[in-house]
C-alpha cells in the first residue's frame, strides 16, 4: 500500500515538474524567456515550449495591432495663430520585443504614453506651419505622412513600428465655434434675401410681361371680333338689301315682326303709341295691311 502511494506521488511530482516546463506560445503573443532576469531568447512562432523549471520563467507580448485612440481631443495652434481641437489615433505594433522591454519594461501603457508625447510634439510643429484650410483639406494627407513617418522614427528607439497616424476630426474650441456659427449664420441669410429679392425681381418682371401679353391678346381678340361682326353686318346689310329688292313688301313684314317681337317681349313692358300709327298695321285686319302696304292710308 505505501508502495502505491509513493508511486501516485511520484506521479504527481512528475506532472508538475514537466508542466512547469511546458508553455505555449500563442499565435496572437510574442514570448521572452528569462533566466535568472536574464533574456536567453525569445519566441515568435506559436506552439508548445520548453523551458528549465525553476530556473527559468516567461513574459509574454502582444504581437497584434494596437490602437491608440486619444480620449480627449488635443488643442493645437496653426499658422494663423487660432486654436483648434484635434481628435486623433494611433496604430502601432511591436517589432523588436528585446528593445521594447529593455527600454519601457513591456508595459503598454508606457509605451502608448511614449507614442502620445511624440505624436502631440510632431502635431504642434506640423500644426504651426499650416492653415486651417490646409490641415482640414488642402494638405492633410501630406500631414498625416509626415507625423507617420516621424511617429515611427521615433518609437524605432523603444522597439515599437507606427502603422498609421490619422486625424479623425478637427474643430474649434466652443467659444470660437459659436462665433463662426453665426457669422455663418449671417452669411446664409445674407445669401438668403438676395435670393429672395433675385426671385421677387424676376417674378414681377414675368407677371409684367403676361398683363402685357393678356391686354395684347385681348387687343387682338377685340380687332378680330370687330372685324368679323362689321363682316358679319356687311353680309346681313346685303342680304336685307337684297331681299327688300325681291320682295319688298315681305321685307316690311318681317322687319315689323321683329319689331313686335323686341317691344312685346316682357309681360310688363309698357307702350304709348297712337292705334292709328303704322307700328300697328299689321296687327290690323288683311285689308288694312295691304293698304298700308300699297302706300294708303
Amino acid at each position: 500500500m505505501k508502495t502505491l502511494h509513493n508511486f501516485f506521488l511520484l506521479i504527481v511530482v512528475a506532472a508538475l515538474v514537466l508542466g512547469s516546463c511546458l508553455y505555449v506560445v500563442d499565435q496572437r503573443k510574442i514570448a521572452i524567456v528569462f533566466q535568472l532576469g536574464k533574456i536567453v531568447r525569445v519566441e515568435t512562432t506559436p506552439g508548445l515550449k520548453f523551458k528549465l523549471p525553476l530556473v527559468q520563467d516567461v513574459r509574454f507580448f502582444s504581437s497584434q495591432i494596437i490602437t491608440l485612440d486619444t480620449p480627449d481631443p488635443e488643442r493645437f495652434i496653426t499658422a494663423e495663430k487660432k486654436n483648434v481641437l484635434v481628435d486623433s489615433f494611433v496604430k502601432w505594433r511591436i517589432v523588436d520585443v528585446v528593445q521594447y522591454y529593455k527600454s519601457l519594461g513591456g508595459d503598454e501603457m508606457r509605451a502608448n504614453n511614449r507614442l502620445m508625447q511624440t505624436v502631440n510634439s510632431i502635431m504642434r510643429q506640423e500644426f504651426g506651419k499650416r492653415t486651417i484650410h490646409e490641415v482640414v483639406s488642402g494638405e492633410r494627407d501630406q500631414v498625416m505622412a509626415v507625423l507617420r513617418a516621424k511617429a515611427d522614427a521615433d518609437a524605432r528607439q523603444f522597439g515599437v513600428q507606427v502603422l498609421d497616424v490619422r486625424v479623425k476630426r478637427v474643430d474649434f474650441p466652443t467659444e470660437i465655434s459659436e462665433s463662426v456659427y453665426k457669422r455663418m449664420d449671417a452669411e446664409r441669410k445674407r445669401v438668403a434675401n438676395e435670393l429672395r429679392a433675385s426671385g421677387a425681381a424676376e417674378g414681377e418682371k414675368i407677371k409684367a410681361d403676361a398683363d402685357r401679353q393678356h391686354e395684347v391678346i385681348l387687343a387682338e381678340a377685340y380687332r378680330d371680333a370687330q372685324q368679323l361682326k362689321g363682316e358679319g353686318d356687311a353680309r346681313a346689310s346685303a342680304l336685307y338689301g337684297a331681299t327688300f329688292g325681291r320682295n319688298p313688301k315681305f321685307y316690311s313684314f318681317y322687319r315689323s315682326l321683329e319689331a313686335y317681337k323686341q317691344s312685346f317681349k316682357n309681360k310688363s313692358d309698357v307702350m304709348v303709341v297712337d292705334p292709328s300709327s303704322a307700328f300697328f298695321k299689321y296687327l290690323k285686319g288683311p285689308g288694312d295691311a295691304g293698304n298700308v302696304g300699297n302706300g294708303k292710308k
